[in-house]
Order: structure tokens, then sequence, then C-alpha cells
């Protein structure tokens, strides 16, 4: 049975407050990044820090005092009442990684969920000033300006980015040599920028596995609102129990392409 749909007023009031939200919480992340900070190493050997934990208790406090009914799924804390009708997704700080080392391109990513379906989705970048949003039915924005993916139709024209060489099995990886023989530029680096490049028309593809919901959820209206296409590897649209395989493309037709290449 479908779903009833979002309001589109409602869902601009969300997403406004998302995006106050997002402002208040660069600056606890942008406080600790390139200061010494101690590292934990998690169950699954990624590193988080202090910074990712506050970012993240910050955005559920203040969720869950205007949205006391909505439920949340994030990285550091995990799940609440992640059957009601609206879920949020946190990742506080994605690409970590590059937090502790330095780099720029890491990322807070926020998404709201309407009985499990992604409908907004923000890319926030508080080192740079940089932001991408997409809510269903509007036309994604980069820095409150609108941007589309470009219309590159070949693979041996396309830009492909990963995050790195490890985040894929041995199998996987096979599947991205494939994939990545066939286009003009491969690239490594990058987390949640990647597809922001991707949104803003300055890459074509990002091809990744081994992520969790938080990891993709808020790309999925980013990309999507901007002209793209984000699916699995299978081509099927991403949800919060997504298997973690994930394919960002331009359009239809290099999408297309690219999961012909991963299934040779």
């Amino acid at each position: 049975m479908n779903q009833p749909s979002i309001d589109s007023a409602q869902l601009a009031d969300i997403g406004r407050y998302a995006e106050e939200l997002a402002t208040e919480v660069r600056k606890i992340a942008l406080k600790w990044f390139r200061h010494p900070l101690a590292i934990d190493t998690k169950a699954d050997e990624s590193p988080v820090t202090i910074a990712d934990r506050e970012v993240e208790q910050a955005l559920r406090k203040a969720i869950g005092q205007r949205y006391p009914k909505h439920g949340i799924l994030g990285e550091e804390f995990g799940l609440d009442h992640t059957d009601a009708e609206f879920v949020w997704s946190i990742d506080p700080i994605d690409g970590t990684r590059s937090f502790i080392s330095g780099n720029p391109l890491w990322g807070s990513l926020l998404a709201l969920l309407h009985y499990g379906s992604p409908v907004f989705g923000m890319i926030d970048i508080p080192a740079t000033g940089e932001r991408w949003i997409g809510m269903q039915g509007r036309e994604a924005t980069f820095c409150g300006q609108p941007c589309h993916t470009r219309d590159t139709a070949k693979l041996d024209q396309a830009i492909l980015y990963a995050t790195a060489p490890e985040i894929f099995n041995a199998e996987e990886f096979r599947a991205f040599e494939t994939l990545s023989g066939s286009v003009y530029l491969r690239r490594y680096g990058g987390d949640c920028y990647s597809y922001g490049l991707l949104a803003a028309g300055h890459i074509d593809l990002v091809m990744e596995a081994g992520l969790q919901p938080y990891d993709y959820l808020a790309l999925a209206p980013v990309i999507d609102a901007a002209g793209g296409v984000i699916t699995d590897w299978q081509g099927r649209p991403l949800h919060m129990g997504s298997g973690g395989q994930v394919l960002a493309a331009a359009n239809r037709t290099l999408h297309a392409q690219a999961l012909e290449r991963i299934a040779a």
C-alpha cells in the first residue's frame, strides 16, 4: 500500500530548521578541527573523536526538542524510534580520517526519512563553508544556488571517484576495477564531498562499498534533486536497509552503462 506523501510546506519548514542546526553544529566541529584531540577506535576499526560525539549529541537534543515524535538513526549513538513516520539520519562527521589528518573535505550529513524513504538530505562541509541541499519536489542547491549534474553520456568521458581502495573487499574491488578501466579518469578521496562534486556537475560517477545507512541516506536526495541517479549496485533505490554498495551517476544513461560494467 502506498504511504501518504509529505506536505511540501511541512518539508520546507523542516528543511529550514535542519539548515539552522547544521550552521550551529559547524561551530562544534570546527572547535576541534586541526587541534590536538584523543582518537578512539570503534569495533569496526574506524576512528571516532569527541567532535563526532559532541556534534551528534547536539543534533539529537535539538531534534528531540523540536520534533519529539521523530525517530533518529545516528552513527555514534544508534537507533531511537526508527519505526516512526519521520526518522532523521545523522552522520556527525563523515570522513573522520580526513578530519583527524587536517584535510578539510569532511562533512556533516543530515537526512530526513518519511516512511523509510529519504525526502531531505544535506551535505555540509564546515571547513569550507559549502553546503548542498536536496529536497523532494525541489531542485538541488549548492550554497543557496541551484546546481545540476552534468550530461556526460559515455563512460570513456567520465570522471569516477571512490573514497579509498580499501573500502572494497576483493570481489568488490574487481568490479570497481572493471568500471574504472572504462572511464576517462579515476580519483580517490573525498568521502561525502565527492557526491557534492557530482551534484554540482564537476564529476560523473561515485562507486563505493561498505557504507552504513547514515553514510548514504543524506546523499540520495541531493543527487536525485540535482538530476543524477543513486542506487545500490543492482540499481535499486537506497533506503535504511540497503546493503552499503552505492553507485551514483550524473544521469540515467551513464548510470545504466556503469551498472552494466559492474555486472560484467
